[in-house]
């Protein structure tokens, strides 16, 4: 059994806990006196750093949130200045507020040894070619994996996303053994190296997958096509990317990098904090970060933490894949979509608030639709006109999602009304 940094990665549960209460005392005490957002937040709720002196006080502390980050947007939770910052990473916010997190250059080698964590629990080494196609920029995912191969002394290589005659091209010519990118991106490389007669040229022996939900039957077809053992990553950009948890051997779930992020689980509904086993919202403690730290962030994901000994040797609590949210986000192509994302499009442009999202999943590929009423004006255009306002729409809704969306427009009316809650979105995808 191979580790990329074993000391840690099998550390006994006391050795765990001294070192999460070392750092949450730190942390809280960094940024109660340096982010003036949170040093209101725990006035408001009646708490000083001297109040947290082991792990077991973090309950004592208010949640953050994603509105929280919107309204701090951009500085309000900056914890150093400016100057001693080198990196942002962002996705995109529920109304177009982007959410932008920060990185010392210390932040970003603990970041990158965390996915160095996850590329070696997957079997991956310096004798390994990497081919990365995440996407890169602004987006973790290929910033993230790019710098843990570099960790680990691999051959990485930088591809990005799309183009995918390239993709496969690289594949065979430079011999990549291990592929980082999307499950849905996978199972579409894999139909297309089937389609091309190329299974033989390549060499793949392991993935890592993540940014969106995926099955286990979904993950047994991608390792039967592309002959690879396929491995889950979790992350996200608030707390510092992917490489947060990741699956081992054993496939059962994602050991979270404890020395790092503490995890918690808690009733979405009255914020109580749950047993291990117990099924709730995964909030997460970033401890060792320097720019951007964020205490007991509520992801709004539903799962499940364990302690359950691990065939592998690592010790740290493994997290379940996510069930479900606790808000209305949906993961569709690995990107971040809020219906209010959409709802806010629609009103700018001169629509009434009456649409349906409609996600289905076609060759493991997320399909993603909006219909949209009409106003009884726009339905006496011509079919032309029509098309346009479409076409025009699809734009604005690209522009603010990032990813493009087929647009229907149709008649007034036709989307059926409920006399309770919106049914804004049918989600046919079988995850």
């Amino acid at each position: 059994m191979s580790y990329y940094q074993q000391e840690m990665e099998c550390a006994s549960l006391a050795a765990i806990k001294a070192i999460q209460t070392e750092r949450i005392i730190k942390t809280v005490k960094h940024v109660y006196g340096n982010v003036a957002y949170y040093r209101k937040k725990m006035n408001e709720k009646g708490i000083k750093p001297s109040d947290i002196n082991s792990i077991d006080d973090l309950s004592k502390l208010p949640f953050l949130s994603k509105d929280d980050l919107r309204e701090a947007y951009p500085y309000g939770l900056l914890a150093l200045p400016l100057k001693d910052t080198v990196r942002i990473q962002s996705t995109s916010g529920t109304t177009g507020t982007r959410v932008v997190a920060f990185y010392t250059q210390n932040d970003i080698d603990i970041w990158e040894d965390c996915c160095a964590r996850a590329i070696v629990a997957a079997g991956g080494s310096s004798e390994d070619v990497i081919h990365v196609c995440y996407g890169y920029g602004l987006f973790t995912g290929g910033p993230g994996l790019n710098g843990g191969s570099h960790k680990v002394g691999a051959l990485t290589l930088p591809m990005s996303s799309g183009n995918t005659d390239r993709q496969i091209q690289f594949m065979c010519d430079l011999g990549s053994t291990i592929l980082c990118c999307t499950p849905s991106y996978a199972a579409f490389l894999a139909e297309t190296i089937i389609n091309q007669g190329l299974q033989d040229k390549i060499k793949l022996r392991a993935g890592i997958f993540g940014a969106e939900a995926w099955s286990e039957e979904m993950r047994r077809d991608i390792e039967k096509k592309l002959r690879l053992k396929a491995y889950d990553i979790y992350g996200l950009t608030e707390i510092a990317g992917p490489g947060v948890s990741f699956e081992c051997s054993e496939q059962t779930g994602m050991h979270i990098n404890e020395d790092h992020f503490i995890a918690e689980i808690i009733d979405p509904n009255t914020e109580e904090v749950l047993p291990e086993g117990a099924k709730g919202e995964l909030v997460f403690t970033s401890i060792t970060k320097e720019a951007f730290p964020l205490i007991r962030y509520r992801t709004r994901d539903i799962c499940v933490l364990t302690r359950k000994e691990c065939s592998c040797g690592r010790t740290f609590v493994k997290m379940a894949k996510p069930m479900g949210r606790s808000d209305d986000m949906l993961i569709i192509r690995g990107v971040n979509v809020f219906p209010s994302q959409i709802e806010t499009v629609l009103m700018n442009c001169g629509y009434p608030a009456n649409y349906l999202i409609i996600v289905g999943r076609e060759n493991y590929t997320d399909t993603f639709e909006v219909q949209v009423e009409m106003t009884p004006e726009m339905f006496a255009d011509t079919i032309k006109q029509i098309s346009n306002r479409e076409n025009e729409l699809l734009a604005s809704l690209r522009a603010m999602l990032g990813i493009s969306p087929k647009v229907t427009l149709v008649a007034p009316m036709t989307i059926a009304r409920s006399e309770g809650k919106a049914v804004r979105v049918i989600d046919n995808r079988k995850i």
